[in-house]
Order: C-alpha cells, then sequence, then structure tokens
C-alpha cells in the first residue's frame, strides 16, 4: 500500500510559540518538489507530544494541502489508550489517509497489553495503520510474536521498524513476507535496511536534504547500489544525527543551514547552545561543503 520516502517533518512555530503554518507549508513543499512519497506529522521529531490534539490536526491540514494526492499519515502517541482512540478517531474524521501508531511512551505495555491497545486505536481509526516499533525510545518491542497477533487485521499494513536491529527487517520478511510494507525508522541504517529488502523510508534528516535521501532510495530501487552507497557514505555523519535524545534540536539546526529555516522548539525543549551546538553544526557545515552533485534517477533521468 505504501513504499517511498515519508519524511517526519518537523513542526515550524511562531516566536510566540503558535504553529507557523506559512513555513509548514514552504518547508513541506520541499519534500514533495524533491520527490517524497508522502508526509507523516507529529510524529517524534515533530514533537507531537508536546501538541494538542487540535494542533495535531491543524498541521495535518497544512500538510494535506501541500501533499496533493499523496498519503498523509497522523501520529498517534498519547500516553493513555482512551486519549490514542479519540485522537485516531479526530484523525481519521479530518481525512487523515493513514496513521502512524505508537505503544503507549509513557506505560511500558506487556505483549498482550501492547496487542490489545494497537487494536483499539485502530479500530477507532478505521484508516490504515503503520505500527511505529521502536524499543529504544519508548521501551516497548513490537515483537514477531506481537507483529502475528496484529496480521489477521487488515487495518494494520505496515511497520516503521526502529528496533535498532538490522535483522529484524530480515526476519519480519522472512515470517511474513510482503504481509506487511516494512519501512525503515532509523535514518543511519537505511541504506542498509534497504538493502535487505524495506521497501520505504521513514526519514528525519530528510527534512534538511530530501533531494539526497529521495536520490539514495530511488537509486537503490533502481539496483544502482555503488551510487547510493557513495551517497549515502557522505549522509551518514548527518544521519547519525538523528540517533539522539536531541534529534529533535540536531535536525532543525540542520534545517536553518541547508534550507534557511528556524530551529524553534517547544518546551521543555530549547535550541542547542553552546558546545552541543558547535559540534552539530560543524558536522552540518561540514556536509555542505562537499555536498555531492546527484546523478539523474527515475523521472529526472527519464527527462
Amino acid at each position: 500500500m505504501w513504499s517511498g520516502v515519508f519524511p517526519a517533518v518537523t513542526t515550524k512555530f511562531t516566536e510566540d510559540d503558535r504553529l507557523d503554518h506559512a513555513e509548514m507549508e514552504r518547508c513541506f513543499a520541499l519534500q514533495m518538489e524533491a520527490g517524497c512519497d508522502g508526509i507523516i506529522v507529529a510524529g517524534s521529531l515533530g514533537e507531537g507530544p508536546m501538541l494538542s490534539h487540535d494542533e495535531k490536526l491543524s498541521v495535518m491540514e497544512t500538510a494535506r494541502k501541500v501533499a496533493g494526492n499523496k498519503p498523509v499519515m497522523l501520529t498517534v502517541n498519547e500516553a493513555g489508550t482512551r486519549e490514542a482512540a479519540e485522537m485516531a478517531r479526530r484523525a481519521a474524521k479530518a481525512g487523515a489517509d493513514g496513521l502512524m501508531i505508537v505503544p503507549s511512551p509513557i506505560y511500558h505495555t506487556n505483549p498482550d497489553e501492547t496487542v490489545a491497545a494497537l487494536k483499539a486505536v485502530a479500530a477507532a481509526g478505521g484508516v490504515p495503520v503503520m505500527i511505529y516499533s521502536n524499543r529504544v525510545a519508548y521501551r516497548v518491542d513490537v515483537t514477531i510474536e506481537v507483529m502475528e497477533a496484529l496480521a489477521s487485521d487488515p487495518l494494520f499494513v505496515a511497520i516503521k521498524e526502529s528496533s535498532d536491529d538490522i535483522r529484524r527487517s530480515t526476519e519480519i520478511i522472512n515470517h511474513f513476507g510482503d504481509r506487511f510494507d516494512l519501512f525503515t525508522g532509523v535514518d543511519n541504517l537505511a541504506f542498509e535496511a534497504l538493502s535487505v529488502g524495506a521497501i520505504g523510508w521513514v526519514a528525519g534528516l530528510v527534512t534538511a536534504f530530501p533531494r539526497e535521501t529521495v536520490a539514495i532510495y530511488q537509486l537503490m530501487k533502481e539496483g544502482r547500489r555503488d551510487e547510493a552507497l557513495a551517497i549515502y557514505r557522505w549522509f551518514r555523519p548527518l544521519l547519525d544525527l538523528d540517533v539522539s535524545s536531541y534529534l529533535v534540536q540536531n535536525i532543525k539546526l540542520a534545517e536553518v543551514l541547508a534550507i534557511g529555516t528556524n530551529d524553534r522548539v517547544r518546551m521543555p525543549r530549547q535550541p542547542l547552545t553552546g558546545e552541543r551546538r558547535k559540534a552539530a553544526e560543524r558536522i552540518v557545515r561540514d556536509a555542505l561543503a562537499v555536498r555531492p552533485e546527484l546523478p539523474a534517477f527515475g523521472l529526472a533521468k527519464a527527462a
């Protein structure tokens, strides 16, 4: 059902901490122009847990305005299943093409609880679901056994695999075949995951470097592994910025330098300062200084 590069977009704020829809529209458009295949709003990178339900829906509306006929998904990442189900209902009613559902980020569910909660939220929304499996950040492991318990429910169509174990991608394919659309959700494992069969990439640094992200995916799809790997090797220091408790600040700083936006975040987060900011900025500037020329691929090659 889904494949390709789906940016987990950042949420833009004004100086007085309101949603900056004009800037989001500009930034989201850069993703679409580069050839991304959908948009995911209000995730971890989108500071979803710091947004009200109304704000999440408002960001989704802006994304839908930009995405055209490409899918827009809203992330459901509430602490309680009741609240998550309500968010899912509202998102579906507002036109979400799908939901990315996170097991409770507060209470660390056991496998039976994980299955029950995911099913309840999916049923409330009634639209296709991508399961967000991220045991590192959320301490709930959506294992093969949990996926097996969900596989009979047609609402569950995709998995964002973020366990940080590349072996899990092969295990999912070996066990389920193509039952689930397999997306990688770890930027600095993306090449590896695409190499073993992932068909999508929920990407973070794409918000600052959309063309390079799409190039890697499309070149891999075309079987041009060496060309993709050369870009990926250049990209790796940047992609490492995604694997950090400061991933939001890191990536928003990369956006400042690469696409000329701002790095405002919602408290309790604050923009990077001091040595941490200098280190992240050095990584981005060093990469920009040797930014590779991209080969033609896909539609650009055909033209």
